[in-house]
């Protein structure tokens, strides 16, 4: 199975060590999904604009401690969406946005600019 990261999971980033059994195959963005801060880490909802990320092939021990991770307290979805690698599993933020900084590039790796 595959999973789509976009956040705090991504490469160098300071929750990448829960990927280090999967197998990054490669960059993705994702359309009609727009990227917020909540501080440490960001949230994607559905909206106009896009959010960029990797794509990851896990396993389901990985998916597990992940939605451990990011479910716990209905903070998070998972969701299937469809990248150039094949589906993907990505985690939709579920909680209000209006209050939140927007990150317009959809890169994570922007959020200092904003």
């Amino acid at each position: 199975m595959r999973i789509f990261v976009y956040g705090s999971l991504r490469r160098k980033q300071g929750n990448s060590h829960w990927m280090t059994n999967a197998q990054w195959l490669g960059y993705h963005t994702q359309v009609d999904y727009v990227l917020y801060s909540l501080g440490h880490y960001p949230g994607a909802v559905p909206g106009e604009g896009n959010v960029q990320g990797e794509v990851y092939r896990i396993d389901a021990s990985t998916l597990a401690e992940l939605d451990a991770l990011r479910t716990k307290g209905g903070e998070y979805k998972r969701q299937l969406i469809q990248t150039d690698y094949g589906s993907a599993w990505m985690y939709v933020y579920q909680r209000p946005v209006e209050k939140l900084t927007r990150i317009d590039s959809g890169n994570w790796l922007d959020k200092d600019r904003y």
